[in-house]
């Protein structure tokens, strides 16, 4: 049975803050991980902002683009590593707003940075079983870095929203594999307000490890090579890493240019791959292949293979591109008012 995407959105806050404003602070070199890793600026939500609220904006983007009765879902699951509430659903929030109650099963995901491809490989697995006619994967995150910490400078916030179903798609899922093992690179506690990293253990034997294995076994399992694709996009932990393993798998710096937006957005987390995946199908044509990896801390990679369809020209510019969103109306925050709407000052009780 034929499973795709028929309908996809995202959103991405207007407030950034420059990375040599928060090098200033620390006393850092203001240009270090503009050299080091490619980085720029990061995206800051506003106070309001949250996973709930852009993953409701993203939702709503991609019925626009689907054409659908939102009653019509039967499967929300919201992959973030920032759900807003410790014990209370994301998923429900957002399908009682986008009107996909009360006939929908809703669950929240985490898997680190990869909690965003978990939902869409769970969703698509659904819709492709018959189980419900359509399913809502998304990925959103506004995760924190620690005061000072080399995660301050990347972690970002954004969404992805993805409607799978098995007619009027506008890309087909042609092949999908994961690649897993426990990999201690990131993890996080109960009660800690930040995350804790194994510095550069995170890129070997961690991100490149798993990045590649599932982009391997996933082209292994359809006879592909890096030419038979249009596109490529990875996970984006900075602007670094993704395009140095799509050259070690032999693509092109041509076929990763559309979907790499870390340098300008920073890291999204759960949202990271899914965003470069909707800014390639903003500009992608009738036939265009595109493979995706995602990677999540712990750890593991998602692999996906798509075919755009000639139904993509239609529902492009329904919505606002990732692209615009990230380039125009940009507000700029000082650390100081960055510092405030992350909740970085904490006061005593």
């Amino acid at each position: 049975m034929t499973v795709g995407i028929v309908g996809y959105g995202s959103y991405i806050p207007r407030r950034r803050i420059r990375l040599g404003d928060i090098a200033k602070v620390w006393g850092a070199d203001e240009n270090a991980f503009e050299r080091g890793l490619e980085l720029h600026e990061k995206s800051v939500p506003a106070r309001d902002e949250d996973t709930i609220t852009m993953s409701t904006t993203a939702a709503r983007r991609a019925l626009m683009r689907a054409g659908i009765d939102p009653a019509r879902i039967g499967a929300v699951y919201i992959g973030s590593e920032s759900h807003p509430y410790a014990v209370k659903p994301s998923g429900t929030v957002v399908a009682e707003a986008i009107g996909a109650t009360p006939d929908v099963h809703c669950a929240d995901l985490e898997f680190a940075c990869k909690a965003g491809s978990e939902g869409m490989f769970i969703a698509s697995a659904l819709v492709r079983a018959g189980e419900v006619e359509y399913a809502l994967a998304i990925g959103a995150d506004t995760s924190q870095g620690a005061p000072g910490d080399a995660l301050e400078y990347s972690t970002a916030a954004g969404a992805a929203a993805f409607i799978f179903g098995r007619e009027n798609l506008l890309a087909t899922l042609d092949a999908q594999t994961s690649f897993m093992t426990d990999t201690p690179d990131f993890w996080r506690r109960e009660y800690m307000h930040y995350p804790r990293h194994a510095a550069r253990f995170t890129g070997e034997p961690a991100y490149f490890k798993h990045t590649k294995g599932a982009a391997l076994a996933l082209m292994a399992k359809v006879g592909a090579t890096p030419q038979d694709f249009t596109f490529a996009v990875f996970h984006q932990p900075n602007g670094k890493f993704p395009m140095r393993v799509g050259r070690e798998l032999g693509f092109s710096r041509q076929q990763m240019l559309a979907g790499w937006l870390s340098p300008w957005l920073g890291n999204t987390y759960s949202g990271a791959s899914p965003m470069g995946l909707t800014a390639i199908l903003d500009v992608a044509r009738p036939g265009d292949r595109i493979l995706m990896v995602s990677f999540g801390s712990g750890a593991g990679s998602d692999g996906f293979i798509w075919t755009v369809t000639e139904r993509i020209r239609e529902v492009q510019a329904l919505a606002p591109t990732t692209r615009t969103q990230l380039d125009e109306r940009k507000l700029y925050v000082d650390y100081g008012m960055y510092a405030k709407l992350r909740g970085k000052i904490r006061m005593g009780e």
